[in-house]
């Protein structure tokens, strides 16, 4: 709740802001007769619109999970980030239509030192506003007042290209607008690209976050109980609101009463201290008689043999069934099904009473 507060709230901020900077550019554009300046008004406007579309999707993404949505709303930030990054695109789109026009028909340009006054005040109010979005953004991960900061933060920069443009016309009566405006419409649309990308790859799953996994393994593994910690999965419903799963390996010996003890305490302290929602299968290890212990020295040296194989983990040894299990981590660009019957066909060369069950795992974090 506190986070869509603070996600509205700069949103708002921004809003007005963009507002008042369409008003003065706006003014001045068609005062100096300036495209660019224009441009850059119309730039501002979509940056207000994109505000109203966070502050919409935040409100949406907040609903209560229910019986159709279990897993809540919170994907529709991603949602309000495509059509932010759509927004942009079109804006990019028309300001280069527009610049191209102005390049085959160019128009004089008047500019008094009044306009160039509030353009300046212009550029270092959006710079202001774009350091503040980002930031807010980066503390609560809100994905859309990122972009939204960063945006501005470029926008700044272009608008004062924008004044560099107006001061030569000024001074020296030389007239870029069109080339200037063509310029910046190129940037907006790399932008709105950019943004459209990287909120792509949120709704089709990324590689969970390898500091945020680092840190779930050493708090887990920080239970003297547990001997390692293996298939950290995280499954993202938005922003902040993650699901996932983790294998931790435990001494054969352990019994029920001690697992179940374990794994709803970690499941606790993981939701207290990451807000994630974990859930935690296991791992039994043995090493107990020579045989167990001579298996698991070969294994791990066949293993060895292949760079291709990021990980070797779960390996248990049953002597009464005469059954070797073990899972592999493998590359993504290498051919694992060839390298998983080369492993079990020289390991049972080793051990040809034994049966080697072999399980492919993706990796899915660091």
């Amino acid at each position: 709740m506190e986070r869509s507060k603070k996600i509205i709230k700069t949103s708002i901020i921004g809003i007005v802001v963009n507002v008042l900077l369409v008003l003065f550019k706006m003014g001045v554009g068609l005062i100096a007769n300036s495209i660019s300046i224009i441009l850059d008004a119309v730039n501002n406007l979509s940056d207000a619109l994109s505000s109203v579309i966070t502050i919409v999707g935040t409100k949406l993404s907040g609903k209560r999970p229910d019986k159709k949505h279990p897993y809540g709303y919170g994907r529709i930030e991603y949602l309000t980030s495509v059509l932010i990054a759509v927004i942009v695109l079109a804006a990019g789109v028309s300001a280069a239509k527009e610049s191209i026009t102005n390049i085959i028909h160019p128009s004089e340009s008047t500019f008094s030192v009044v306009s160039l006054i509030i353009i300046a005040v212009a550029i270092i109010a959006k710079l202001a506003i774009g350091i503040y979005v980002k930031k807010v953004g980066k503390e609560i991960n809100s994905g859309s007042l990122i972009a939204s900061g960063s945006d501005a933060l470029f926008d700044s920069i272009l608008s004062t290209a924008t004044l560099i443009s107006a001061i030569l016309s000024y001074i020296w009566h030389i007239n870029i607008e069109g080339w200037l405006g063509a310029v910046i419409s190129v940037f907006i649309i790399k932008a709105g690209i950019e943004m459209l990308l990287e909120t792509l790859h949120s709704i089709i799953g990324e590689r969970a976050d390898a500091e945020q996994t680092q840190a779930l393994r050493k708090a887990i593994l920080a239970h003297k109980e547990v001997l390692g910690v293996y298939d950290i999965t995280l499954h993202n419903y938005g922003p902040n609101q993650f699901m996932g799963t983790a294998h931790i390996e435990l001494d054969d010996n352990t019994t029920a009463k001690q697992i179940h003890l374990l794994t709803r305490g970690l499941a606790a302290e993981i939701f207290e201290k990451f807000g994630i929602i974990l859930t935690l299968g296991i791992y039994a290890s043995n090493n107990s008689t020579e045989v167990s212990a001579a298996i698991k020295n070969d294994v791990v040296k066949t293993v060895g043999e292949y760079p291709e194989i990021l990980q070797m983990h779960g390996l248990y040894v049953d002597e009464s069934t005469k059954c070797v299990m073990f899972d592999l981590i493998v590359d993504f660009d290498a051919d694992a099904l060839n390298i998983q019957s080369e492993v079990r066909e020289k390991v049972q060369a080793l051990y040809p009473d034994y049966r080697f069950d072999i399980v492919l795992d993706s990796d899915y974090s660091d």
